[in-house]
């Protein structure tokens, strides 16, 4: 169930009835992100503040201090916006509104707060709205904020959905804006794993943006939960798109841009992570893809990490020692376990007609006996056969011929090797087979 906001009588440690009305009339009167707002709030708390500006007066050592940035606010302009804005609000019927709706108000200091927001400084959020079934704080722990165009190709949507599923499955949390393209096949793969994601609106939290997305929330709200730092009601425009994206980073451990244009709010939530100091990775693609052009700007610039699994990623903002992930390796070949002697013998063999062992030990550079050691095991791992000019390198074929339908499906009898005819293979090779069996895999690569 959805925790009930505390009555005027209740007092508890994430604050009172009082402090939840004062923030929520702060959140009306103020834009999102407000760095103003930020300080004042920092400095005197909620309550003072709504009292400063309800009767239009700032506390003089506010003023002083904000004189003395590097561009000076107009206070006074700024105050009377405040003052019009909550002239008009109601933040009692903001928490009724938002409890009738499923929704909920997080403030600093709530136990669902997640505190890696206070990093933010005077743009923390006044408040958080919630609605959905999953704790915030406790689903953003281990979590990994997933950008992306939203005009996005098949490549990045195919992308993004493995990159949801492939981090849900492994225990994390994924954060994105909800939007088209890159983030809604995210919040899908997510959804798909089993996992909780989390959507950053830039509106109200009652408010469907993109519409098309309705199904899509609220599978979101079932499983996991969609936020906002708007009240209930308020519609998005591109300036609050632009200032939630520091939200989206700021909950995360590391950020993930799939796809973004040169010019793109993907590449805005980027700069919002290197300014976090969190950790920043982006998937290439192909070059002659503008969707791909922001991601390549990041990598060419070396402030974002190449990523290309979510593996990688896990591996990026995980803990040393307990995410790693899997070295990937060139595939093995039999020819890798030779020793330095056999290979160079191995590879002083022609491949058309024939050489002696004589021949064969002067243009490898090693000594007869050695030579004759070599080509011994080298025949009987199918490598090479002996012809009636000498030796040559054998026919490797990748795959068998198909019989013909007149012959019977029992096996052709194969001869044994003669004991005479073939010397011993050196000790560093593995158990022989017959020269005359098949040679794709000798021994295990």
């Amino acid at each position: 169930m959805l925790p009930e906001l505390p009555s005027e009588a209740t007092i508890s440690s994430n604050g009172s009835a009082r402090e939840y009305e004062a923030r929520a009339a702060l959140m009306r009167a103020a834009d999102v992100g407000d760095p103003i707002m930020g300080r004042l709030v920092l400095q005197y708390g909620p309550s003072q503040a709504v009292e400063a500006i309800r009767a239009r007066t700032l506390p003089p050592e506010f003023i002083a201090k904000e004189v003395q940035q590097e561009r000076p606010p107009d206070l006074t302009a700024r105050l009377n916006v405040w003052y019009a804005r909550m002239a008009s609000s109601n933040p009692t019927a903001d928490l009724e509104e938002g409890e009738k709706a499923g929704a909920r108000l997080v403030i600093p200091g709530s136990p669902e707060w997640p505190t890696q927001l206070d990093q933010l400084g005077a743009s923390r959020p006044l408040g958080l709205w919630l609605h959905g079934k999953a704790d915030l704080r406790f689903s953003c722990l281990k979590s990994v904020a997933v950008v992306g165009a939203r005009s996005a190709t098949p490549y990045g949507t195919h992308i993004a959905a493995e990159f949801g599923v492939g981090l849900g499955e492994a225990g994390w949390t994924v954060v994105s804006g909800g939007a088209y393209g890159v983030d809604g096949a995210t919040h899908r793969g997510t959804l798909a794993s089993g996992s909780p994601t989390v959507v950053v609106l830039a509106c109200g939290v009652n408010v469907c943006y993109p519409s098309s997305h309705e199904a899509l929330f609220a599978a979101v709200k079932d499983q996991g939960v969609v936020i906002s730092e708007c009240p209930p009601g308020v519609h998005p425009t591109r300036a609050r798109f632009l200032i939630r994206n520091r939200l989206i980073a700021a909950l995360s451990r590391g950020t993930l841009v799939v796809e973004a244009a040169l010019r793109s709010g993907a590449l805005n939530t980027a700069a919002h992570a290197l300014t976090l100091n969190r950790y920043l990775g982006a998937v290439p693609g192909p070059i002659t893809s503008a969707q791909s052009a922001g991601c390549h700007k990041l990598l060419r610039e070396r402030k974002a990490v190449c990523i290309t699994s979510p593996e990688e990623m896990i591996d990026l903002v995980g803990v040393i020692g307990d995410d790693l992930a899997t070295q990937t390796r060139s595939p093995a070949v039999p020819r890798d376990s030779l020793n330095e002697a056999t290979r160079k013998v191995l590879d002083a063999i022609p491949t058309r007609g024939g050489a002696g062992p004589a021949s064969i030990a002067v243009a490898a550079g090693v000594g007869l006996d050695t030579a004759l050691s070599a080509l011994g095991g080298l025949a009987a791992a199918g490598y090479i056969e002996r012809t009636t000019r000498g030796w040559r390198l054998r026919n490797q074929r990748s795959s068998y011929l198909k019989a013909p339908e007149s012959d019977t499906l029992e096996p052709p009898p194969v001869p044994e090797p003669d004991p005479t005819d073939v010397p011993p293979p050196p000790e560093d090779f593995p158990p022989t087979q017959s020269a005359h069996q098949p040679s794709e895999a000798p021994w295990p690569g």
